[in-house]
């Protein structure tokens, strides 16, 4: 399992355009991804209206866990999703 913090910059916070990219990046990789909220709130990277339900605002900060599969390429590869869209 590998994790990492990472701080929305994005002005609108996880919205659908970036969520809907965010959930296609997921599904190309061969690990489960959650994103998890300080407070408590988890949804799978792949679940659109999931990760829309979250209602992550610019400013929060999220948590990434990356599952089985190829974690450090995988863990590599969301970690640089965000920095460049989120």
């Amino acid at each position: 399992m590998k994790q990492f913090t990472y701080t929305i910059t994005d002005p609108v916070g996880i919205h659908a355009r970036p969520a809907g990219l965010l959930v296609k990046a997921a599904k190309a990789l061969d690990s489960t991804v959650t994103i998890a909220k300080a407070d408590g709130k988890s949804a799978a990277a792949t679940k659109l209206m999931a990760l829309m339900g979250l209602g992550i605002k610019q400013g929060e900060t999220v948590t990434v866990t990356i599952e089985g599969g190829s974690e450090d390429a995988n863990a590599a590869a969301m970690e640089q999703f965000f920095q460049e869209n989120l």
